[in-house]
């Protein structure tokens, strides 16, 4: 039971169509997702080009103006109170971190911070740095939480932190105040861009200007705008996946529709042909019969090969119909049953070991005394005699045939093995591939000749397919072939 159950859900495997839609909806979004892939890749990098472009832009532009004011106080021989509340005052209304100014000894003549205690922080990451025409650094500090005390430079908006009395009433400004506070007194990492000048008096190098920017808010923005479109992309994948799916649905069912009419054709006109078949080989042999002494022997040779004709249109139009309906086919349309092949098999055997030995071929068999097999009696008999049929037309006079039927246990049940090797023609490697489609047929002379129709194997195929098994084939060219079946057998419950 849940061999037939799952056989109904896995309809890739037998149903063409099914299989095409698959591959389509893959291509679809294997499209979309390069197109997402780049285009979260672009909008990204021009985002982050963007603002740390802007970044980059204000930080040269007030670090243009800190020099100036440096060059200005030259003349004078010092930088006196009024340049230094100046420069402070570009710092604080240009958002800069910090900036140092240092002789060309590397001694640091004066400077501000964010905070004081950074400082030989900040200095570190200067420290003999001689930068190049609006160079840019990308450097981060940690910041512990002693660097945010009133006392050193603390944003004036948060006072020292007190712990409440437990009979306190809670004021919700107070508690925000108090919430940021804590977050403050975390450590926690700064993102700083960083760029220098060197200043020169009167061509001679005196000393080297240093300032930095807190772009950590920008930093932080962009790694979660990355995050942010990735899962965007995520989701639009997913809605490609689903549009994928429908768009390739939709594009398979004029195919469906077209193939389906061609499939009823092919139906109905076999249907339709047995029965004209019939009445042409019936009168055939009547003819044969009643009028057969008196023909000559050319008209003896033309009944004969027109009786063979016949039936090999016969057996091709019986084919065609069996394909036919395995097309629309399930396994629940099969009568699955428990029987014991070992007698079957033992009988066609004999019957086909009179066929074979007309070819001067030997035939032999391995069949267990019992044999406990669960599925179709008559399509499992049919593919014993297709196998066998198929290594008879195709070994050449003085060969043999072995045909081998097993139980065979394996990991989830044990399956019904069978192994049909002959040493016959072979087939060569270019035509492994195609041996199992219709109408193909390795050596169409001698197919002909034995009366074969290319549709065997394809019936064999589907058979097992219908059982939930598989089957393969292994051949040498010039040694033989060897076609391995394995189908599963599904016991009863207890």
């Amino acid at each position: 039971m849940i061999s037939k159950w799952f056989s109904r859900y896995r309809p890739w495997k037998k149903d063409v169509f099914t299989r095409t839609q698959t591959r389509l909806a893959l291509q679809y979004t294997a499209v979309m997702s390069i197109f997402l892939s780049f285009f979260i890749t672009i909008v990204y990098f021009m985002v982050d080009f963007a603002v740390f472009f802007e970044q980059d832009k204000q930080l040269q532009s007030i670090t243009d103006q800190q020099v100036q004011i440096i060059r200005d106080s030259f003349p004078e021989g010092m930088v006196d109170q009024q340049d230094l509340d100046d420069l402070s005052m570009i710092r604080e209304s240009g958002k800069q971190f910090f900036y140092y100014y240092v002789n060309s000894d590397g001694k640091l003549q004066f400077g501000d911070e964010w905070s004081r205690r950074l400082r030989p922080d900040l200095l570190n990451l200067v420290n003999g740095w001689v930068p190049g025409k609006r160079e840019i650094r990308y450097e981060s500090i940690t910041i512990s939480p002693i660097a945010f005390k009133r006392s050193e430079n603390a944003p004036a908006s948060y006072p020292p932190y007190k712990e409440k009395s437990p009979g306190r009433e809670k004021n919700p400004d107070r508690q925000k105040m108090l919430e940021k506070q804590k977050m403050l007194e975390k450590e926690r990492d700064i993102q700083l861009m960083i760029t220098g000048r060197a200043v020169y008096q009167d061509k001679q190098l005196v000393g080297f200007l240093y300032t930095g920017r807190d772009i950590t808010f920008t930093y932080e923005l962009t790694k979660n705008l990355l995050t942010v479109l990735i899962a965007l992309g995520i989701l639009f994948l997913g809605v490609a996946v689903l549009l994928s799916y429908y768009m390739s649905k939709r594009a398979m069912i004029p195919i469906r529709q077209s193939f389906q009419r061609q499939r009823e054709f092919v139906a109905d006109a076999s249907h339709e042909l047995r029965t004209p078949l019939s009445i042409l080989h019936s009168s055939l042999d009547v003819f044969e019969m009643e009028d057969g002494e008196q023909l000559s022997d050319f008209s003896k040779n033309v009944l004969v090969n027109l009786k063979n004709e016949v039936k090999r249109m016969a057996k091709m139009v019986n084919d065609l119909l069996t394909l036919a309906r395995s097309e629309t086919a399930r396994s629940d349309d099969l009568v699955f049953d428990h029987f014991d092949l070992a007698p079957s098999a033992q009988q066609l055997v004999r019957s086909t070991t009179t066929l074979a030995q007309s070819q001067n071929l030997k035939l032999h068999s391995h069949i267990p005394d019992v044999l406990p097999v669960f599925g179709d009696h008559e399509r499992i008999n049919q593919l014993l005699y297709i196998l066998l049929d198929n290594a008879i037309k195709y070994t050449p006079p003085g060969g043999e045939i072995h045909l081998t039927l097993s139980i065979e246990p394996t990991e989830k049940q044990s399956a019904l093995l069978i192994k049909v090797q002959d040493t016959g023609f072979g087939i060569p490697p270019e035509d492994l591939d195609r041996i199992f489609d219709r109408f193909y047929r390795v050596q169409k002379n001698r197919s002909r000749q034995m009366g074969g129709t290319g549709l065997g194997l394809s019936i064999a195929k589907w058979i097992v397919e219908s059982h939930n098994g598989t089957i393969a084939v292994s051949s040498v060219p010039g040694q033989g072939s060897t076609f391995t079946v394995s189908i599963p057998i599904i016991r009863k419950k207890a």
